[in-house]
């Protein structure tokens, strides 16, 4: 098992489901760490947080400076925002993370995969052509990478996703998050959509909300 790069959150000594949640560009693991505290999540699901650190490299339309970045972003234009080769290669990181959780026990219907941003492209990315079927994801202020390769890639087509974008998102539009919820629907995943008065963002009343459906995804 290889030693993890990130930040770990567990609430109390039993582990019986994992939450993965991958930062936004420019962040790292410790960004949404105080998160997992906030949630209250019942002790009695035993749910341990991964916060992942994604790797340092230079990021094209951030004049090439060095940050942590799960891919490149070479233009803003929506088609051509996230970087392939990119999204495949954290995806495949991320994807031996997912294993690393199954093979210590933690059943892959245990197991919820969230992103903020970037992280959002590598949940939606990599959850529906994983090879066990996750409990569930969370796509927060985000959009796709290559979305019309979704229903031939896809092995899980039914997967249940939670989206939420602010209203006033200046990063990433809300219209994005709303054109990768519809391919979603439109494949037939169980996706709902929440957007709230923010902007590139998260909000009380949104973690409120994902506590919620945290519950309901791991007890």
């Amino acid at each position: 098992m290889t030693q993890f790069d990130g930040v770990t959150y567990q609430a109390g000594t039993e582990h019986k489901a994992t939450v993965i949640w991958l930062h936004g560009l420019g962040d790292s693991g410790e960004g949404f760490a105080p998160v997992a505290p906030h949630l209250a999540l019942p002790n009695e699901l035993a749910v341990k947080f991964l916060f992942p650190h994604a790797p340092i490299q230079a990021v094209t339309i951030n004049g090439g400076m060095e940050m942590r970045a799960w891919y490149d972003i070479k233009s803003l234009d929506l088609d051509k925002r996230a970087d392939a080769q990119g999204v495949q290669q954290s995806s495949e990181r991320i994807s031996a993370l997912i294993d690393e959780q199954i093979a210590s026990g933690i059943p892959a219907d245990k197991i919820v995969l969230a992103g903020f941003s970037q992280g959002g492209v590598i949940a939606l990315h990599l959850a529906p052509r994983y090879q066990h079927k996750l409990a569930g994801v969370m796509a927060l202020s985000t959009y796709m990478s290559q979305p019309e390769r979704l229903a031939e890639e896809a092995k899980h087509t039914d997967l249940t996703i939670f989206m939420a974008h602010g209203d006033f998102d200046n990063v990433v539009p809300l219209d994005a998050g709303k054109q990768a919820y519809q391919c979603l629907q439109n494949v037939g995943m169980n996706v709902s959509w929440q957007s709230y008065s923010m902007a590139h963002q998260v909000c009380d009343q949104e973690l409120t909300a994902i506590r919620q459906w945290l519950i309901e995804r791991l007890s």
